[in-house]
């Protein structure tokens, strides 16, 4: 039920109207009994507006609180609760000034007298919900009461002030805020007493908004034991965790919780938590329980070295659970008995949880049911074994089972009895002469034989206590039957049954036989005998030194086909287990010359022409070493003796030279010697191809041949007149030869010791049936134009004295005349008509050509062909005709009035107009008119 709810049914029980309802208030949801909300009979006042400070709106107020504070009577006396309402509801609804205050800490805090006491605590301060307001807010005040209570009449908190934040109080030395004024409001009490025990109430402002939070403390007179929290089972030798717990914690307050097991201390790991949520101080022990910790006495202590030491305690006591446990007790007690007497053997349960369920006698798996007797009230079964014997001997296993396992529990027992079944063990048989050798009597007795008599061929050798004999270097003479008697405190056994001993060697005397008649010459088929005296184990195989290609077709003959000169020495193994080597055997074998080479002594570089050379001839070996030196060049016999010498080396010494060394066995020649000598180009010559005569439009190749060492690096070409044709390789190709590269030709050679050059060889080249035919075509032409200019001659001649008549009557008429000089090619003929100047005449190309100028009726001035210059005008009453002659020459000279030192303008004419006819000439035009006609 909320606060509006309860401040309803109690105006209603007054039969009072309710004026408002408070504002902020929300649902109740706490259950009984940690909210007490009684029905109130009396009639207290009821109020316009209510308000809650201290309660948020998921929070409950405990039972205890409200009596702790006299708002509840006690449980059983129930009576009117008229004035407690006066009391209850103001106090109540004092507590929610605010609704969105929020707290985090401990509930309830417990301490003892001389302790002290830490609060962890957090808070929030309710916000405005407007950002327009939003400002964060602060704590302006904090209050600390004691077993508060609200007076209605002063509408403020009566009690106890333990801490004022603005104000100091006598108590206040006690009680240290470590918070601030934004969410913490951590306190620190220190030394506390009973009397602390109660409520602490956190009155806090600010601004407008107000909060009463409570805080209990418990506190006894001593300090309260601690809490020991076990695993719900505990078995035998697996691992668990014990936790020894107190509600306790404060900084500058030190207690350790102390594990002990029957007075002894045990190791642990301690842990102390102080927040919000849980302060406390716990100590955990791991360990492993034994079954003997059964019933074991537990505890943890609580321990100030400060304060009195020992503080309080917590004792438990350890119920393991764990197998059966057994003891065994055997009669007699040493479990060994003679062969023939009885034994009992009694299995007790020393300790069992839970209780066990069975028990009984095992050998070897088997159960023993028919010999146990089984005494279950005793929790024990006895074994009887009467008149035991060898075979009882062995390991008794007791086993007991209940619902956590099975248990087992073992005795030996043993049957003395004297030795038997005795034989002799070899070790290392066979063995190798000359190793060690033990050879050791065994037998089957209990107690072990003590006492070893030995036989060798069944003939006693020796008496020991030890029942290994050792032989430490053993000989042929070792080999045969072996055989003992063992003995023990009991009795004397039988004789043993015969080992024998295997004496083994290596082939003894290996020696190599040559099978061929002496000497070997290189070459000879050789066979070689590889044999031995004695060998234990058989020979099984041969080994032979050097390894070859030869065969061994007959185990131990060793055949070598065609022996090499350096063969040898030999030697061969024959092998069973082992293996033995014969002595080395040398063939000495016979052969020719090895080795043999041509040596430079003089010079040891390059050879010059001219130099002096001496040539040495070497080889390895020989067998016999008497030998005889000769020398071959290119393959023909040149001299004997061991040096060949030129004083003065010529080219033509140059080639293969090989050296020859022979003894009675045979002859050996060396690898071919090349001899370079190294000269100058000579003997250079031209060679023509395809010959020295060649036709025009041919290809001709012109090779210039020469002898050199080292060959030529660079050749140069000449022609007959020495000029240096730029041509540097050996073979100078005319393609296509032409009659003008007839002439002598020579080339120059050069390398890296000097230059030689070859004589003038002549190439000539002659015309083609081509060229002979067009040089006769044009003989034949040529000719026919020399006939026909002779007869334009004729023809000019005729037409020049012509011309020399025609002038002779101009001047007579006192005309005037001009010539016309051009070399350009002439214009194409103009189409006559009313004014033109003249015609072009074609005929008359290289003649003196005739126009007849027409000159206009009118007055206006015409530019033709010939220039700019104008003509005159005629007067009517004359003859208007002229006559314009050209003459055509090709040569500067030939022309009359024009020297050879005119400019060079080609372009000048001279002319003179000639009037025929009666008449006089115009008055402004007498004289010469020079005119000028440029194309």
């Amino acid at each position: 039920m909320d606060p509006g709810r309860l401040a309803l049914r109690s105006c209603n029980a007054l039969n009072r109207p309710v004026l408002s309802r408070p504002q902020g208030w929300t649902a109740w949801p706490c259950p009984e009994p940690w909210c007490l909300m009684p029905t109130v009979p009396s009639t207290p006042p009821c109020f316009s507006s209510l308000s809650i400070s201290g309660l948020e709106s998921t929070s409950c107020v405990p039972e205890a609180a409200w009596r702790s504070l006299g708002l509840l009577p006690r449980r059983n006396s129930m009576h009117l609760l008229g004035p407690l309402l006066l009391l209850l509801v103001p106090e109540y609804l004092a507590f929610s000034d605010s609704e969105d205050w929020k707290f985090e800490h401990p509930k309830t805090l417990y301490a003892w007298e001389g302790a002290c006491i830490q609060i962890p605590c957090q808070y929030k301060i309710p916000e405005k919900r407007e950002p327009r307001d939003y400002k964060r807010k602060v704590l302006d005040n904090l209050t600390v009461y004691h077993n508060y209570t609200y007076d209605q009449t002063a509408k403020d908190f009566n009690g106890s002030i333990l801490y004022q934040m603005t104000k100091m109080k006598e108590f206040q030395e006690r009680i240290q805020f470590l918070g601030d004024d934004m969410s913490n409001c951590t306190l620190h009490i220190r030394s506390v007493n009973t009397q602390d025990s109660g409520v602490l109430g956190l009155r806090m402002t600010s601004g407008t908004d107000k909060w009463m939070e409570n805080i209990f403390l418990n506190v006894s007179k001593t300090a309260p034991p601690p809490l020991i929290q076990l695993p719900l089972e505990i078995r035998e030798s697996q691992e668990v965790t014990l936790t020894c717990l107190l509600n306790f914690s404060c900084v500058g307050y030190q207690i350790r919780l102390q594990w002990s097991l029957e007075s002894f201390q045990l190791p642990s790991v301690a842990s102390t938590t102080l927040t919000t949520k849980t302060v406390s101080t716990q100590s955990k022990l791991t360990m492993q329980p034994n079954w003997t910790h059964h019933g074991h006495n537990l505890t943890c202590q609580l321990w100030n070295d400060k304060a009195g030491g020992l503080l309080s305690y917590k004792t438990v006591q350890l119920d393991v659970k764990h197998t059966p446990k057994l003891e065994i007790k055997v009669s007699p007690e040493d479990a060994i008995v003679k062969e023939g007497n009885s034994v009992n053997m009694t299995c007790q349960i020393i300790s069992s949880n839970p209780e066990y369920l069975t028990i009984f006698w095992l050998k070897d798996g088997n159960r023993l049911k028919e010999q146990e007797t089984l005494q279950r009230e005793k929790k024990m079964v006895t074994l009887t074994l009467s008149s035991v014997t060898k075979d009882m001997s062995g390991k008794y296993h007791c086993a007991a089972r209940n619902d956590i396992g099975s248990e087992q529990s073992q005795v030996a027992l043993q049957v003395l009895y004297a030795p038997r079944h005795s034989w002799v063990q070899i070790q290392s048989s066979p063995a190798r002469e000359g190793s060690g050798v033990a050879l050791t009597c065994m037998a089957v007795a209990n107690p072990p034989s003590t006492d070893y008599t030995w036989y060798h061929n069944n003939t006693e050798i020796r008496r020991s206590t030890n029942k290994t004999f050792h032989i430490s270097k053993v000989s042929l003479s070792h080999a045969g039957k072996y055989s003992c008697l063992a003995e023990n405190s009991v009795g004397s056994g039988l004789m043993s049954q015969e080992a024998e001993l295997d004496i083994q060697y290596a082939p003894k005397e290996v020696t190599i036989v040559l099978q061929n008649p002496t000497p070997i010459r290189e070459g000879d088929n050789v066979t070689l005998t590889c044999n031995y005296t004695s060998s234990n184990p058989r020979v099984i195989r041969y080994e032979w030194s050097p390894r070859g290609s030869w065969n061994e077709l007959v185990p131990g003959v060793l055949t070598i086909q065609k022996v090499s000169w350096n063969a040898g020495p030999f030697t061969c193994a024959a092998c069973n287990t082992w293996c033995s080597w014969a002595a080395p055997v040398n063939l000495h074998i016979k052969y020719a010359p090895k080795g043999v080479k041509v040596l430079s002594i003089i010079p040891h570089s390059e050879i010059h022409s001219g130099d002096r050379v001496l040539l040495q001839c070497n080889f390895s070996s020989s067998h016999p070493t008497d030998v005889r030196f000769f020398w071959k060049k290119n393959g023909i016999l040149l001299k004997e003796g061991r040096e060949l010498s030129f004083d003065s080396i010529s080219p033509e010494d140059a080639g293969s030279y090989n050296c020859l060394v022979n003894n009675s066995i045979g002859q050996s020649t060396s690898e071919t010697w090349m001899l370079q000598v190294l000269y100058a180009p000579r003997r250079l010559w031209v060679s023509m191809s395809p010959k020295d005569s060649v036709m025009e439009g041919k290809r001709a190749v012109l090779t210039c041949e020469s002898d050199a060492n080292p060959p030529i690096s660079q050749y140069t070409w000449f022609d007959w007149n020495n000029q240096n044709l730029h041509h540097y390789d050996q073979m100078l190709r005319l393609d296509p030869v032409k009659v003008e590269h007839s002439g002598a030709y020579w080339c120059q050679a050069a390398n890296q010791l000097g230059v030689g050059q070859s004589p003038p060889s002549t190439l000539t080249v002659y015309y083609s049936p081509e060229t002979i035919s067009r040089r006769v075509a044009l003989g034949v032409g040529l000719c026919l134009a020399i006939l026909l200019l002779a007869i334009w001659g004729v023809k000019f001649q005729q037409s020049w004295r012509r011309i020399q008549s025609q002038q002779g009557l101009q001047e007579n008429s006192s005309g005037q005349s001009f010539f016309v000089r051009n070399k350009k090619i002439r214009r194409a003929p103009l189409s006559e008509g009313p004014h033109s100047l003249g015609c072009y005449n074609p005929v008359m190309e290289d003649a003196i050509s005739y126009a007849v100028l027409n000159f206009p009726e009118n007055d206006t001035p015409r530019i033709g062909d010939a220039g700019t210059s104008e003509v005159p005008r005629l007067s009517l009453n004359r003859d208007n005709t002229v006559t314009y002659s050209v003459v055509h020459k090709r040569q500067v000279g030939d022309y009359e009035n024009v020297t050879p030192d005119v400019p060079e303008d080609e372009e000048i004419h001279y002319s003179e107009l000639v009037h025929f006819g009666a008449g006089g000439r115009p008055l402004d035009h007498e004289g010469v008119e020079y005119v000028t006609l440029k194309r």
